[in-house]
């Protein structure tokens, strides 16, 4: 993972996965260094991925005191119960919704468990956290939230993009990106991850955006996205999405073809 800061106040811990076919989706997870510190997410579920020990090159596990999960799917709940084993103090910041969808693998404990929902706040000592549903979202739990103390938006899946390569998935920052390429990518993943999106009104969606530009954020960070400070470009590059083409996966025909161009392994 790569690790990078965003002014003073968070730290981007920043993954990838190979998606064939159509690129390299970032995955973000984020430390916010406040008084009583936040991890936001835990990162991939993967047996060669150790989310604990990445956290520790960056601050003491044990000193956090939140882990906000934005919603639990796999790719945010990786190191979700090793972290709360390294971090006694630690309560999961989630919405009762997201507590029944973990309790059908692993329950959490609910001594560890602080449910809030969206338009709810929470005060972790410096700073509020402002909880909000994103415009754009593939598992009914999700709750992203805005630090009112710096005005970075966490938000999510929402804004995210499947990058040309590596190197575009692991940017500091989306204005480092080719734009026209930046804003085909993005409707690409709103149609993957949100495929409801195509049945809702353009006007309708195109209000949900202006709600996330009247908040103003001064960053928007994204679990699927390398941060953004041109908040302007974000939304207005997803504003064509509801009229966009839905997106089609491969089907078993296509799968078999793919599999035919690999080449045979030895015994």
């Amino acid at each position: 993972m790569h690790k990078h800061r965003i002014g003073t106040d968070v730290t981007v811990l920043a993954d990838q996965t190979e998606v064939p076919g159509i690129g390299h989706l970032p995955i973000n997870a984020f430390v916010l260094h406040a008084d009583q510190p936040v991890v936001v997410d835990t990162g991939l579920s993967l047996p060669d991925r150790d989310f604990v020990s990445t956290l520790s090159s960056v601050m003491d596990p044990a000193d956090v005191r939140w882990i906000w999960l934005t919603h639990p799917d796999r790719d945010h709940t990786g190191g979700l119960y090793d972290l709360l084993d390294a971090a006694p103090q630690a309560r999961v910041i989630t919405t009762f919704l997201s507590l029944g969808i973990l309790a059908t693998e692993r329950p959490l404990p609910m001594d560890r468990v602080y449910l809030l929902n969206p338009g709810q706040k929470i005060d972790v000592g410096d700073r509020t956290l402002a909880a909000f549903r994103p415009p754009l979202f593939d598992n009914p739990a999700t709750t992203g939230f805005l630090d009112t103390s710096t005005g970075i938006s966490f938000s999510s899946d929402c804004f995210g993009a499947v990058m040309a390569t590596p190197e575009q998935a692991a940017a500091p920052d989306v204005a480092d990106l080719p734009q026209a390429e930046l804003a085909e990518r993005q409707v690409l993943w709103a149609g993957i991850d949100s495929p409801w999106i195509h049945h809702v009104a353009p006007d309708r969606f195109a209000e949900m955006l202006a709600g996330v530009r009247r908040a103003d954020p001064s960053w928007i960070l994204s679990s699927h996205l390398p941060p953004a400070q041109s908040i302007a470009t974000l939304l207005d590059n997803l504003l064509p999405t509801p009229q966009s083409s839905p997106f089609v996966g491969p089907d078993q025909a296509a799968l078999m073809a793919m599999l035919a161009q690999f080449e045979p392994v030895s015994a």
